[in-house]
């Protein structure tokens, strides 16, 4: 095999290897590339694959012989990275891989093409097409609360379903807060007869490719186990997680109770600077809401205590709860909104909080012992 690419191309396809080739891994294989040239087409093709989520990026290059061969990802990366040249030389004979620009020659230990394990089956699958902002959107605004608790794979990966036509939704929950974003679709895009679970991984590798492009024309479709994403010169694979996901609806309070509107920043720099006397191992903070008032304090052994008040649209009677410092930062972060509703009704139930302007996203915090 041997083929000259363009040092852009061989960057942008050796980039997206990186969240998917496995570095500690008891199968050596799977920390490598594989790269397929064909005179015929005139690409290089590059494969990752973890036995969960496969990644195919298709390269034009100068092919003078095809062939296949597999080499380590991380290094061919790293080097890549350094490399100023407009063009890269790869060649392979036998077992090693020959890598030159300019003045420079490497050479990389190769393993073989025939030993990289075959993907996932993807010939069943009906696509369509699919806006790539709504996808990155949806992602976005919901990955913060999956589950990083691996004994829990149903809660490790985002849930999508089309609640009406026209809709689509991501859910995600870790056990102790939940977050659900809406976006509206055109007739006949992500058709989903029953909801599916993404794993996260694959989802965040989804979401660089998105960006990457996200004017670009994609689709999306599934088999009975695994989500297929194309583009033109790209395709990915992701093992969907298998499982009933939990009846989410049942965690989000109908009675809001005691809701008050705040401005989003105001209360992110309020929580900010009252965390800092937060002990180490305990992450909560005590909100006090009484008339036209939200009184945000914490305090620990050790670390003193600090206070601070923030105005707020509220009539009710005082309620004191604690909450996860954290987990209300998380929900504010991806907010745009300049106000939101934070809706308290005991200091027992959960809080949930919404962008002031629209119903499409909700989060649902559980209440901490204060």
């Amino acid at each position: 095999m041997e083929f000259q690419i363009a040092i852009e191309e061989l960057q942008k396809a050796l980039g997206r290897t990186q969240g998917i080739a496995e570095r500690k891994t008891s199968i050596p294989i799977l920390a490598n590339v594989l790269i397929e040239a064909s005179a015929e087409n005139g690409f290089v093709r590059f494969t990752t694959f973890d036995l969960d989520i496969a990644m195919i990026s298709e390269h034009p290059a100068e092919i003078a012989v095809s062939g296949a061969v597999t080499v380590q990802a991380k290094t061919l990366f790293n080097l890549a990275r350094t490399i100023t040249s407009p063009m890269v030389r790869f060649a392979v004979e036998g077992s090693t891989a020959n890598i030159s620009f300019g003045s420079f020659k490497g050479q990389l230990p190769c393993l073989p093409a025939d030993e990289y394990p075959k993907l996932p089956n993807d010939e069943s699958a009906s696509l369509c097409k699919v806006n790539s902002q709504a996808l990155i959107d949806l992602i976005s605004k919901t990955s913060f609360s999956v589950s990083k608790d691996d004994t829990r794979p149903i809660l490790h990966g985002l849930f999508f379903e089309a609640p009406e036509k026209g809709k689509m939704r991501a859910v995600s929950t870790d056990g102790h807060r939940l977050s659900l974003m809406n976006r509206s679709v055109e007739d006949g895009e992500l058709v989903l007869p029953k909801g599916v679970i993404f794993p996260l991984k694959g989802l965040t590798e989804l979401k660089k490719l998105l960006e990457e492009a996200p004017e670009a024309e994609s689709f999306i479709g599934f088999t009975d186990t695994s989500a297929i994403f194309k583009r033109q010169g790209l395709t990915m694979i992701m093992r969907l997680i298998d499982g009933q996901f939990p009846e989410y609806q049942e965690v989000i309070p109908q009675d809001t109770g005691s809701g008050i509107r705040i401005n989003r920043a105001e209360l992110m720099s309020a929580i900010r600077t009252v965390s800092n006397f937060i002990e180490t191992r305990n992450s909560s903070i005590r909100l006090r809401l009484e008339e036209g008032n939200l009184n945000i304090s914490a305090s620990g052994e050790g670390c003193g205590n600090g206070t601070q008040n923030v105005a707020v649209e509220y009539s009710g009677g005082v309620v004191e709860i604690g909450f996860n410092a954290n987990y209300i930062k998380d929900v504010l972060s991806v907010i745009d909104d300049t106000e939101i509703m934070f809706s308290i009704t005991d200091d027992q139930s959960p809080g949930v909080i919404k962008p002031a302007s629209s119903q499409d996203f909700v989060a649902v915090i559980m209440p901490m012992r204060i």
